[in-house]
């Protein structure tokens, strides 16, 4: 079970907790409870679609039935992998930003358990990260980062429909080869301002 007891609300309790959440969040985007409460109360139309995907998907019908739990008992191993593999990848982008895998706050807001898997495991908790990027930070996101992410969401595999745990052990450029990933570039060096 991916929450507790889920609360269910009529139209204007969403709203008002929706709000709330986004508000809180924007103040302190820290608080993973928050943000996620933001993406179960206003994201509901979206899971559904990703549920509907993961349906027609071979994988995606393997994970559902399945339900892996990306917590650290369950991707622990990944950080003794060797250096060119997808887990070991994933290991250092974990520790390089101090995430955990068990930071998810158990979902509350969704309908169905079904919808809830999708919704823990969906990252939720990246909403409003860029709230308090500095004017440097977000001229370099809205200009070369955002791009790129757009650019290659359209070109890449279905990601809410891989079963990323038979994949910690393959090589990275292989996967990333086989789902279609194109890595970031690097950005653009920043000019140095003379007075």
């Amino acid at each position: 079970m991916i929450g507790g007891a889920y609360v269910r609300f009529d139209g204007w309790q969403q709203a008002v907790v929706a709000l709330g959440s986004a508000f809180g969040a924007l103040l302190d985007p820290r608080r993973a409870d928050l943000i996620a409460a933001l993406g179960e109360t206003t994201g509901k139309p979206a899971f559904e679609r990703v549920l509907e995907r993961m349906k027609r998907s071979p994988d995606g019908r393997a994970v559902l039935l399945e339900r892996p739990r990306v917590i650290s008992t369950n991707v622990d191993h990944a950080w003794d992998l060797p250096e060119n593999t997808f887990g070991a990848a994933y290991a250092k982008f974990m520790g390089s930003r101090k995430f955990s895998p068990d930071d998810r706050p158990p979902v509350q807001f969704m309908d169905t358990e079904e919808l809830a898997y999708i919704c823990g495991n969906a990252g939720s908790r990246v909403i409003g990260g860029s709230a308090r990027f500095n004017s440097k930070q977000r001229s370099l996101f809205l200009e070369h980062y955002l791009p790129w992410a757009l650019r290659a969401g359209m070109n890449c595999t279905d990601l809410m429909c891989v079963y990323y745990e038979r994949h910690f052990d393959e090589d990275l450029d292989v996967v990333r080869k086989s789902w279609g990933i194109i890595p970031a570039s690097p950005p653009p060096a920043t000019k140095v301002e003379t007075k």
